[in-house]
């Protein structure tokens, strides 16, 4: 009877709550558009007016659609009641997880259709399967003997296309800059010449970040000269990414960011659309990647680097070329050609046939007396009519062996490698000696081959036309090619963790750019709609600013080279990268704070750009490209020192912002509402027993909605009127004196020193040990406990007979493996509590280790926060390691995302060494079993494995004193004193399953709602900015551009201004609106349910969601924005009604009023 009293009560207070709710925005909305009236033109008060009455039709929409919110309320409690009346389902399980089991979360029959297909190959299973023996293949040493007969091409000729290229690393061994200018800028100059000789002469090209730089370079003659051979085929522009990318650290914003970056520039200055990828290089190669690809309009790919044992198999199998579909996809419409190389590598030793040997002997480049020799000692000739049928006759051998790997007689043979054709006199040799062997094949039809040069769509379209003639498709496949080894037990899993601060950074920049494209494309199209006449602020410098976005853009898409995020560049080029990363992180901020300034004024008369002497400064502050951001201190008195607090998601956040101030006495109040905010203040930790005297930190909590700019005062409050938080340190022999005399400390003797510690808010209860600090057990307000136990442990290196020891590519540890982490010092241990969190520090000499839980009623109080600042620079050949220890019965699986886009399982496989066994994690990686679900989501790309059961360990950082012998030339010793953020979640599962060890497909596993949302917070956290203090403020209105959250499930990826086609440089009145609707795991739901809404709806209203964001126009586009993907409804007319599947990004060329 008193839950049934309670149901009506709590389903009584929801719909008053709600109502008053809507009346309180209703009286926000009329004060607001009538405050404005006293800034607006007196022409526009009628529109206004109107406006007004629009925006009180919508809400009473919204109050109608608010019944149907109160009917899911109910039906929810409803289902509740009865899970109560069956008395619960276990100790261990939440009480409303019956109706979970049930699927009650809208959306989740939407992300159940994926169902997992099991057509095609599965990478998991050819793993399974594989031995990976090694033996020696002959002259194919990864390979077997290749046998034909010579009748095989009588009916159909082989068709060979031999395509020139140069692989041109935008950094590595020289920064950007100096390969450009010693040797990039020869190659195409050459290009321009030796292609207009000979219209037989073809070309690929793939770095657009080079071929900008050149274009930018060379006259308009020879412009014209270039767009006569893209327009003819001779030279073909593949994938169009800025750089060839990483596809392990990089996250997949700035995967498609270089990618848009990239064809965006060949759409203005060549008109043309690329439609093959060309991926040699990345160590290892993933789906995401695909996905992006055939979404920017590609059909065909290329890729290189995959395990040497999978190779072979796919040559046994004839299954190189292959559908390469996404796991989550049951359909075609992902579906990429993608064509594998058999061989060792891309160069002409390894390319022609399985004979690297013989292949040798056709680079004529290492004709004698060049630079450039062949090490199996037989070198090439110059073809000539003396022999040219011998040379002939013997390249044929190694085409058809070749052929005999694939299904068609059409072949692919590429020629070229890094940094080829630099030299006018290679262009020559190549060229003019394969022509010679050509016009021989053309001139002996009996033997059945018809070569020529081609470039990689002559290639394809071949191959099409083949496979349509003989009504034959390419198999499936579905998974990744990740871990990569090229030889032996060298795996490439080091690279995964090589250089982590700058992989940090990398993501610091990317969740920059991602908040000042947002607001600056907001403050565009609210400057135009202000001014009525859709022209910008006179004193606003949107050019200037546009060249920073469009620098920082560049600037990120360069550092996603597979030699820059992934740590294998020389020392002072990873300095190039990160001076660039540092500056336009800088630069950037100029642009957040001049587009925050302009949107906060309630005058906008009063706004005045002034660079040096800007109206706000950032918070966070980075003095350096290889130092860590510091707080600014903020001096404090009885005048309000006003705070800005942007919120670059789309969902509303619950968020601990901290500054540091000079006062142990604070009061924050949020100026709009003048109402007081809960604060707390803590110590700045200058060593790890003593507080600074002079600053504090101040913390307090902050209400975001989304993508809002929030204004909060903070002044100097009365003694004593700020709550504080209280220390323990828990002691050792030899604990220093602590000296922190503001605030309170203490340290527990006798019998309650050796007590374990615990913290507790109302979602979890963690416990650690009183001796290191360090997490031994968490326990859900479900009741679910788990033992979580935190380690740090040490690799080494191999030593003795190994040739090859680890480096910045390889991991190649010791065979003593793991050595727990022990220090000759106890680690100094400090608790702190308070009212907006609670944390426990442990102080070790390598590293300082923080576990925080966050006092908050909301979902974001669910996860927990670990933090490492890791220092092992001290250290030789060692590798620094977390590792988590759950009793999740997890068998040998696990699950890693690529890229932040998507989780792949993983298996744990004992017939591969330790370091095979190792994956890169870009943002999230999870254990689970039936009853529950451990999740690592991480701010920063890194190494990851779960070597047993139920454990999961992540690489910190790696210093190794050798060169791994991949070409680097040096170790991995520039080490800083880096940063590393995670967030732990345990969650229940109900109705989830956990497939049993061995084979069998991989199940497409999703992040839970709460994990995405999370992560989303996590990666993309706060922007605090200060108001200066030493001029006159003027009134300043928060900025909400949007009434509610987006739905749960849907991402706003970017919101890019595109640029003005008529004038260079200039932001057009166009943006990119970029959406990904995420799947979610339906066995857990959050709890409290988030205030974010979803859709079982596979059709979306734009106008709805985006509300009070008006779209002038809106045209569906390819993921690249090309003008030739827009679909021809151009200009389409409200309602947006828009289809957006689960999984799936959808792009779109809008523009806002």
């Amino acid at each position: 009877m008193k839950r049934n009293r309670a149901l009506t009560l709590l389903v009584g207070g929801v719909f008053c709550l709600a109502v008053m709710s809507l009346y309180r925005m209703l009286e926000l909305m009329q004060g607001a558009e009538l405050h404005n009236l006293g800034d607006t033109p007196s022409g526009q008060v009628e529109e206004d007016l109107s406006h007004l009455q629009k925006k009180i039709d919508r809400l009473e929409h919204l109050l109608s659609g608010n019944n149907d919110l109160l009917a899911m309320l109910r039906d929810a409690l409803v289902q509740r009641k009865e899970s109560w009346g069956t008395g619960g389902v276990g100790a261990n399980l939440s009480s409303d997880s019956t109706h979970r089991k049930g699927g009650s979360l809208p959306g989740c029959q939407l992300v159940e259709e994926m169902t997992n297909a099991a057509d095609g190959v599965q990478l998991l299973n050819v793993y399974h399967l594989l031995s990976f023996d090694n033996p020696d293949g002959g002259a194919w040493k990864q390979g077997f003997e290749i046998h034909y007969q010579g009748n095989e091409w009588d009916k159909q000729p082989l068709e060979l296309f031999l395509v020139p290229h140069s692989h041109n690393d935008p950094g590595w061994l020289k920064t950007f800059d100096s390969y450009y200018q010693d040797q990039t800028k020869h190659i195409l100059n050459n290009m321009l010449v030796k292609l207009t000789e000979d219209n037989r002469r073809k070309m690929i090209w793939a770095e657009i970040s080079y071929f900008s730089k050149w274009w930018n370079d060379i006259d308009e003659q020879k412009r014209a000269m270039v767009k006569r051979l893209v327009g003819t085929g001779q030279l073909e522009l593949v994938t169009g990414g800025w750089v060839m990318a990483d596809e392990a650290n990089s996250h997949y914003f700035a995967l498609l960011d270089q990618l848009i970056e990239g064809h965006q520039w060949i759409q203005k200055h060549l008109g043309v659309k690329p439609s093959s990828g060309w991926a040699v290089d990345p160590f290892g190669h993933s789906p995401s990647m695909t996905y992006l690809l055939k979404g920017a309009g590609l059909s065909n790919m290329v890729i290189q680097r995959v395990h040497y044992a999978v190779k072979k198999h796919f040559a046994q199998q004839q299954t190189l070329e292959f559908l390469w579909r996404q796991s989550w996809d049951s359909s075609p419409r992902s579906d990429i050609t993608c064509h594998m190389m058999p061989f060792y590598s891309y160069d002409v030793p390894h390319t022609c046939g399985p004979n690297p040997a013989v292949c040798c002997q056709f680079d004529f480049h290492r004709l004698p007396g060049g630079r450039v020799f062949c090490p199996w000692r037989t070198p090439p000739q110059p073809i000539t009519e003396q022999n040219v049928q011998e040379r002939a006759l013997l390249l044929l051998d190694q085409y058809r062996q070749k052929s005999r790997l694939f299904r068609s007689p059409v072949l692919l043979v590429p020629l070229g490698d890094d940094f080829r054709f630099v030299d006018s006199s290679e262009w020559d040799a190549q060229f003019k000696n394969y022509q010679k062997l050509f016009d021989y094949f053309d001139q002996h039809p009996e033997l059945h081959i018809k070569a020529r040069f081609g470039t990689l769509t002559d290639y394809f379209q071949a191959l099409q036309r083949h496979l349509s003639a003989a009504a034959t498709t390419l198999p499936t496949l579905r998974g990744d090619f990740f871990t990569y080894a090229d030889r032996d037990d060298h795996y490439w899993s080091g690279y995964f963790t090589s250089r982590p601060f700058y992989k940090r950074l990398d993501r610091k920049l990317e969740a920059m750019l991602r908040a000042t494209e947002i607001l600056f494309s907001l403050a565009l199209a609210e400057m135009r709609r202000f001014h009525g006449d859709r022209n910008l602020v006179a004193d606003f410098p949107a050019q200037e600013h546009f060249q920073h976005l469009t620098t920082g853009r560049q600037n990120l898409a360069l550092f996603q080279h597979h030699d820059a995020v992934t740590g294998t560049a020389r020392d002072h080029v990873v300095v190039d990268y990160g001076t660039r990363l540092f500056h336009s992180i800088l630069n950037l901020q100029q642009v957040l704070q001049s587009s925050a300034h302009w949107l906060l004024l309630l005058d906008k008369s009063l706004y005045h750009h002034n660079q040096s002497k800007p109206f706000l400064i950032m918070d966070d502050v980075i003095s350096a490209q290889d130092a860590l951001p510091q707080k600014t201190s903020l001096t404090l008195s009885e005048e309000s020192k006003s705070l800005i607090v942007f919120n670059p998601t789309e969902q509303q956040q619950t968020s601990v912002i901290s500054v540091v101030v000079n006062s142990l006495d604070a009061r924050v109040v949020n100026a709009e509402t003048g109402r007081p905010v809960t604060a707390q203040i803590s110590a700045v930790w200058v060593e790890p027993s003593r507080a600074s005297k002079e600053v504090f930190q101040l913390s307090f909590l902050a209400e975001l909605p989304p993508l809002s700019l929030i204004v909060y005062h903070v002044t100097k409050a009365s003694a004593g009127s700020a709550y504080r938080a209280r220390y323990i340190f828990y002691p050792h022999d030899n604990l220093p004196a602590v000296h922190a005399e503001h605030f309170k400390v203490s340290q527990p003797d006798g019998p309650e020193a050796d007590n374990t510690l615990s913290l507790s808010n109302r979602h979890f209860q963690i416990w650690s040990s009183a001796e290191t600090g360090l997490l031994q057990k968490l326990r859900l307000q479900s009741g679910l406990v788990s033992e979580v136990q935190v380690q740090f442990l040490w690799y080494g290196t191999r030593t003795g007979a190994y040739r090859e020891r680890s480096g910045a590519y390889l991991f190649l540890p010791g065979e003593e493996g793991a050595q727990l982490y022990s220090s000759s010092e106890p680690p100094v241990v400090r608790v702190s509590r308070g009212p907006i969190f609670s944390d426990i520090t442990s102080c070790f000499q390598h590293f300082t280790h923080t576990v925080r839980l966050y006092h908050l009623d909301g979902h974001a109080g669910r996860s927990l926060e670990i933090s490492n600042m890791v220092d092992i620079r001290s250290e030789v050949n060692r590798e620094l390691v977390m590792r988590l220890i759950s009793n999740v019965a997890s068998s040998n699986r696990f699950y890693t995302d690529l890229n932040g886009f998507q989780m792949q399982q993983r298996r744990t496989l004992a017939k591969l060494p330790l370091q095979a066994n190792f994956y890169p994690m870009t943002s999230a990686a999870f254990l689970q079993d039936s009853a529950s679900r451990m999740t690592l989501l991480s701010a920063q790309s890194q190494g990851v494995a779960s070597l047993r059961p139920g454990e999961l360990e992540v690489v910190l950082d790696r210093r190794l004193q050798q060169d791994d012998n991949r070409g680097l030339g040096q170790g991995v010793t520039d080490n800083k004193l880096t940063a590393s953020l995670y967030h732990l979640l345990l969650e229940d599962r109900m109705g989830g399953t956990q497939s049993s060890q061995g084979g069998g497909g991989a199940s497409v596993e999703h992040l839970s709602l709460l994990a995405h949302l999370t992560s989303l917070a996590l990666c993309h956290p706060p922007v605090t900015m200060v108001a200066r203090s030493d001029i006159q403020m003027p009134k300043l209105r928060p900025f909400q551009p949007l009434r509610t959250s987006l739905p749960c499930d849907i991402h706003l990826l970017n919101l890019r201004t595109l640029e003005d086609t008529q004038e260079v440089g200039s932001p057009s009145h166009e943006v990119a609106l970029l959406l990904h609707r995420k799947g979610f795991d339906c066995s857990s739901a959050p709890e409290p349910l988030p205030l974010c809404t979803w859709s079982s709806d596979k059709e979306v209203n734009l106008d709805d969601m985006f509300y009070p964001l008006r779209f002038r126009s809106l045209r569906p586009s390819g993921l690249t924005l090309l003008l030739k993907d827009d679909e021809p409804s151009s200009a389409q007319q409200p309602p947006h009604i828009s289809r957006l599947q689960p999984m799936e990004i959808s792009a779109y060329r809008v523009e806002m009023d």
